[in-house]
């Protein structure tokens, strides 16, 4: 079992910047590979990023990339998503998910979910 919290959403003007976290609990962090994903009103949870478990590999949605990074930190057991040049249509609920395998971009594939942390962009 992996637990995992998400942590940073808020309130932002189009523009700005957050960082959300996800510490993990549980099983080795480092096992697994991360992903975050979020989910806006009446829509499904799409993907937005993903890590693999060494850090080294990334990919990330079409819609995010050049303004959001995602990063880990596996002595600390935290993953993180680094938001810039935010927009309103980021508005979302974001979770971070871990995945027992790489290249996942469907929530059915990851195994582990935290309970999401709401992030909210104001034009």
């Amino acid at each position: 079992q992996v637990q995992l919290v998400e942590s940073g959403g808020g309130l932002v003007q189009a523009g700005g910047s957050l960082r959300l976290s996800c510490a993990a609990s549980g099983r080795p962090f480092s096992s697994y590979a991360m992903g975050w994903f979020r989910q806006a009103p009446g829509k499904e949870r799409d993907f937005v990023a993903a890590i693999s478990w060494s850090g080294g590999t990334t990919y990330y949605a079409d819609s995010v990339k050049g303004r959001f990074t995602i990063s880990r930190d596996n002595a600390k057991k935290t993953a993180y998503l680094q938001m810039n040049s935010l927009k309103p249509e980021d508005t979302a609920v974001y979770y971070c998910a871990a995945d027992s395998g790489w290249g996942h971009v469907r929530e059915v594939e990851y195994d582990y979910w935290g309970q999401g942390t709401q992030v909210t962009v104001s034009s």
